[in-house]
């Protein structure tokens, strides 16, 4: 099992210096990885100064050698997505191939969509987001990408240079449980990473709701994948390994292969430097 640390990317963590530190004392602390999320409105969060992900994991990436790097969650339908792949084609290059890639529609739809003008209907974010998915896959691989869609037209156009993971970084897609579609969706990529209606971000998910979740992506996998199959859980642990132990394993043997260390979203410290550096500076838990 691997583990994680999640910050927001507002707050102290607006900060690249600050987001810096964080995965410098992440990588020395035995973390595998480094996950900031992609706002660029959330109004229960207004007021905070906020930060661009991709430039955070730049510093991120400048200060490290070791720990995978990425955002929980990248809303792909926000983007344009020839901006978005030369975007993670290039952190790919400078971080040695680190960058893992986490996709889904995000949210608050009012708030990222329709306060600039964009629709917040869900299926047609969805229907983008399947489409983006593609074409990012298609420029990652270095191919010439012809392409007439609902939503995208591209006329043979190779982005260069093409990600140093291959065919592409590992694509994980998040959405809530126990909503289906986007866990069918996770299905056809690399990787789920669900938040859950009864277990909101940093509270720990039911261990039966996290094995029927498991069951149903496994049964909706495509043979012949090219990477193994990631579930990524997360929520806030005790520094006490023992107290920790006993959270984590249920939710490993249930089938988790990740977990993400996360601050409440609700609480004082979620978007605070000091709390999240005593958290790394802890370590990992051992199971």
């Amino acid at each position: 099992m691997r583990f994680s640390i999640n910050i927001p990317n507002f707050g102290d963590f607006a900060d690249p210096r600050n987001v810096a530190a964080v995965a410098v004392a992440a990588e020395q602390a035995g973390w595998d990885g480094l996950f900031v999320w992609d706002h660029v409105l959330h109004r229960q969060h207004q007021g905070r100064p906020f930060g661009d992900p991709w430039m955070l994991l730049t510093a991120a990436a400048l200060a490290t050698s070791r720990i995978r790097l990425g955002t929980l969650l990248t809303p792909v339908p926000r983007y344009r997505p020839q901006q978005l792949a030369r975007q993670v084609a290039t952190l790919d290059h400078l971080s040695g191939g680190r960058v893992i890639f986490a996709a889904g529609l995000g949210g608050p739809i009012e708030d990222e969509y329709r306060s600039f003008g964009d629709t917040a209907e869900p299926r047609f974010l969805a229907e983008r987001l399947d489409e983006g998915l593609g074409l990012l896959r298609r420029w990652w691989s270095g191919e010439a990408v012809d392409h007439r869609g609902r939503h995208y037209e591209v006329r043979d156009v190779t982005l260069l240079p093409a990600t140093v993971q291959r065919p592409g970084p590992p694509v994980w897609i998040g959405g809530f449980w126990p909503r289906r579609p986007p866990m069918r969706r996770a299905a056809r990529w690399d990787g789920a990473v669900p938040l859950f209606e009864t277990a909101r971000h940093g509270h720990v998910p039911d261990v039966a709701e996290v094995r029927e979740l498991v069951g149903y992506v496994r049964k909706h996998r495509r043979g012949g994948a090219e990477r193994p199959f990631e579930f990524v859980l997360g929520g806030a642990t005790s520094s006490d390994a023992v107290k920790a132990k006993d959270v984590i394993g249920p939710l490993r043997d249930a089938g988790a292969t990740w977990w993400d260390e996360r601050q409440v979203q609700t609480g004082p410290d979620l978007d605070r430097l000091s709390p999240v550096m005593r958290r790394i500076e802890a370590g990992p838990p051992v199971i």
